[in-house]
């Protein structure tokens, strides 16, 4: 009787041949080799088992097992750093979100959405001792008496520095002038280094904090001399420096300054406002798309209520000072300050320098122009600024320059400020 051959070991299929055995198991073990490669998570192949895993007659197969891919973990070695010093979760998502993670990518990982996998990448962190106190999902930035009492104190030393050359003459009132715009500077600054406006610490060069700051004392300038400055310059001057008096030969425009100075406690509350608004709809939000849909309106609100505010202000400011009260200039410009604080209290500074910069350009364009014009060969240049004036008056270069410059931040606003990476946890303001 012959000896059975490879066929009909026990074990192999009836019928088959030994090359087809061989070829199964050698691809059986490729498949397996392939989907580790595949899984960066996945564990080392496990060691050949001894005699458990042979198979009846002797031959040893290779058995299929399945993958062990957990993409999750990749995701907390890439990001370990942000998931070890993030409070909660709601930070964890905000970094991902900036880091380009989206929703559709969570899916990836398995998670409905981003906020989801921040939550597993949350649990998943090791941590020493008992795991740190989590703040309430829903906890409003807190309100501090000393950035509310810091924000009402521009707006009461641009009232003391006007009353004070309302009532002096001669050469006291340049004294008083230079006083009071040193207070108010130093007032300003105080106010914007603490609160809801205050910007949060970061990466940003001195360059562009430095232009940021210049771009808004020139846009204060032009708004409190600038009307007078191009009525001078149009008319052929200017012939003397102006003197700060409404009726002098550079007659100074202070209603629409007072008024964004007292407007500075609005423009703080309404910064806690979005902030604090922001944080519980991120608290409540389940996707990216969803936070972003809820922060627009919530954006395009807070706008509103300072700009509604402001209008009252400069109503007043116009009737206290007998002066025009320049609603158009004043909410143009109102409009873009605040825009460009909250975008570098969210750490957005490229935007605002920019805008801020055109704006400031622009105006100082105006009376360039209307000076080149003055050259031989030269005089067509003044035809632009001679046909805005002559339509809409002097107040047109500002009205349309910090316009355009407020509407273009707008868009820049919609775009970044409703993302959950400009509303970190650890960003919020006090």
């Amino acid at each position: 009787m012959d000896r059975p051959s490879g066929l009909d070991r026990p074990g192999t299929p009836t019928g088959g041949t030994a090359w087809d055995e061989r070829s199964r198991r050698w691809l059986t073990g490729a498949a397996t080799a392939a989907e580790d490669r595949t899984d960066p998570g996945a564990a080392s192949p496990a060691p050949a088992r001894s005699s458990a895993g042979a198979a009846p007659g002797g031959t040893r197969t290779t058995p299929f097992r399945r993958g062990t891919a957990d993409p999750v973990k990749t995701l907390l070695h890439r990001h370990r750093e942000l998931c070890e010093r993030a409070v909660d979760p709601l930070e964890i998502a905000a970094g991902l979100e900036a880091h380009g993670v989206s929703d559709r990518t969570a899916a990836r990982f398995r998670h409905r959405d981003v906020f989801s996998l921040a939550e597993e990448l949350y649990a998943r962190v090791p941590r020493d001792g008992a795991p740190p106190p989590r703040p309430e999902p829903g906890r409003a930035p807190r309100v501090r008496a000393g950035w509310v009492l810091l924000t009402l104190l521009p707006g009461a030393l641009a009232a003391t520095a006007l009353t004070g050359l309302r009532l002096t003459h001669g050469r006291i009132r340049p004294l008083v002038a230079a006083a009071g715009v040193l207070a108010l500077a130093a007032a300003t600054r105080a106010a914007l280094r603490r609160g809801p406006l205050a910007a949060v610490r970061g990466p940003v060069s001195w360059r562009t904090a430095a232009g940021v700051r210049a771009w808004t004392l020139w846009l204060f300038g032009y708004a409190l001399f600038g009307d007078g400055l191009l009525e001078t310059v149009a008319a052929g001057g200017p012939d003397a420096l102006p003197t700060g008096a409404p009726d002098g030969p550079w007659p100074m425009t202070a209603a629409p300054v007072l008024a964004l100075a007292l407007a500075c406690a609005p423009a703080a509350w309404c910064a806690h406002l979005l902030a604090s608004g922001a944080r519980r709809r991120l608290a409540g939000s389940r996707g990216l798309e969803d936070f972003t849909s809820a922060a627009r309106p919530l954006l395009a609100g807070v706008l509103l209520v300072f700009l509604a505010a402001l209008t009252g202000l400069l109503a007043l400011c116009g009737t206290v000072l007998h002066e025009s009260a320049a609603y158009p200039r004043g909410l143009a410009l109102g409009a873009l300050l605040l825009l460009a604080r909250l975008l570098v209290a969210h750490r957005r500074w490229h935007g605002p320098v920019l805008a801020l910069g055109a704006a400031a350009a622009t105006e100082a364009a105006a009376p360039a122009l209307l000076l080149a014009a003055r050259l031989p060969g030269c005089a067509p240049l003044a035809a632009p600024v001679d046909t805005l004036v002559g339509a809409w008056g002097p107040a047109a270069v500002p009205t349309l320059a910090c316009g355009a410059a407020a509407l273009a931040l707008l868009v820049h606003a919609l775009r970044t400020l409703t993302r959950a990476s400009a509303h970190a946890p650890a960003g919020a303001p006090e």
